[in-house]
């Protein structure tokens, strides 16, 4: 798979503790690669990231640390770097905002100033968010050329985020200086709403649903109509390996922002999600209230991932009742036989990516 580049790389993968970091390292460690893990104490708990015990480097520190951060890259001499460590929710960032813009806007001008101060490192890719895109509420893709911006801060340290990104690119790692000045490739890679197992992240959809199915309660939804593009979390990961492989490998016309996401066909709304995940899990119910005077949120947000489909060849291997049915079984096996899933799905998707004949299964 990806080339077989990732075999015993070092890849330094900053929020290796969240959600989609977890997922990225387990992944990783199937590849063959050397992971060092970079981030905060354990977000959640339980936490997937420690239910997998994995065999890596993790290191806890905080990427406002430029100092720590220094220390573990010149130790480590990291070849590839994927920055998924942020301060990732919305309603969150109403509360601290000064956190969430230290963290998503400075924390990554720390990664690249750690990279550009590091002569292993051959490749980034910088994880942001959907959210990066200046949302005008239009039913319509955001393709990776429409302007940044956001409403609430966090959506705004995204877009920032990405501003900084294209701004290393074009002062530090310029493409018409790569292999004379510099050996660096740099790109960013957005995605959709991302659910699968081990998420226990405060103040999402489906860790929110779960968390109340274990304990035979309803959940209240506040946001029944909401539409979002819902994808399992391991599709977008094989978009940035695949990212990530383009880059390793040299070819300087992927080092550019990229959009991960799945068909219109699973941008359903929160009501719709609920109701296919209920037949999954018995236990699931929930109560819909509309709340006033609550924060902004956004309602309706699309990817035009065309992009990704015509030039990386990359495209969703699961259709959405998959997704759901992997993600609500993952967890109900989990409370209900203390048992987790995760190798089990990513060797399932694995095998399906191949019956598709998937871009990065290939030779």
């Amino acid at each position: 798979m990806f080339g077989n580049v990732y075999k015993d790389k070092v890849v330094l993968l900053t929020g290796h503790t969240g959600f989609k970091g977890s997922w990225l390292a387990l992944w990783l460690k199937e590849l063959g690669a050397k992971v060092v893990g970079y981030s905060l104490n354990l977000p959640s708990t339980p936490n997937h990231f420690e239910l997998l015990a994995l065999d890596i480097v993790s290191i806890t520190g905080d990427i406002r640390d430029r100092g720590k951060l220094a220390e573990t890259f010149n130790k480590y001499r990291p070849e590839i770097v994927f920055h998924l460590a942020a301060q990732p929710l919305v309603r969150y960032s109403y509360k601290d905002p000064v956190f969430t813009f230290e963290t998503n806007i400075m924390g990554t001008v720390n990664v690249f100033e750690t990279c550009r101060q590091t002569e292993s490192i051959r490749a980034i890719v910088n994880i942001t968010s959907d959210k990066c895109y200046e949302n005008r509420e239009w039913v319509w893709g955001y393709r990776e050329n429409d302007p940044m911006g956001g409403y609430d801060p966090y959506s705004a340290s995204k877009g920032c985020a990405e501003l900084v990104t294209n701004s290393y690119r074009n002062s530090f790692f310029n493409l018409k200086d790569h292999g004379k000045s510099h050996h660096i490739l740099l790109a960013s890679a957005r995605a959709g709403n991302v659910i699968g197992g081990g998420d226990w992240g405060e103040d999402r959809l489906i860790p929110d649903i779960v968390k109340a199915a274990s304990k035979n309660e309803s959940v209240l939804i506040r946001s029944p109509q909401a539409t979002r593009p819902w994808q399992h979390v391991l599709e977008p990961l094989s978009g940035y390996l695949l990212l990530g492989q383009k880059l390793l490998e040299g070819k300087k016309e992927f080092a550019e922002g990229w959009n991960f996401g799945p068909n219109d066909e699973r941008s359903l709304t929160v009501q719709e999600v609920l109701e296919s995940i209920k037949q999954d899990w018995h236990k699931i119910a929930y109560f819909i209230q509309q709340q006033t005077g609550q924060m902004h949120e956004t309602n309706l947000l699309r990817l035009d991932c065309s992009r990704a489909h015509i030039d990386l060849k990359w495209g969703s291997v699961w259709n959405a009742s998959r997704t759901f049915e992997k993600t609500v079984n993952w967890y109900k096996k989990y409370y209900e036989e203390n048992a987790i899933d995760s190798r089990d799905d990513l060797a399932s998707y694995l095998s399906d990516a191949r019956s598709k004949q998937s871009e990065w299964t290939k030779a």
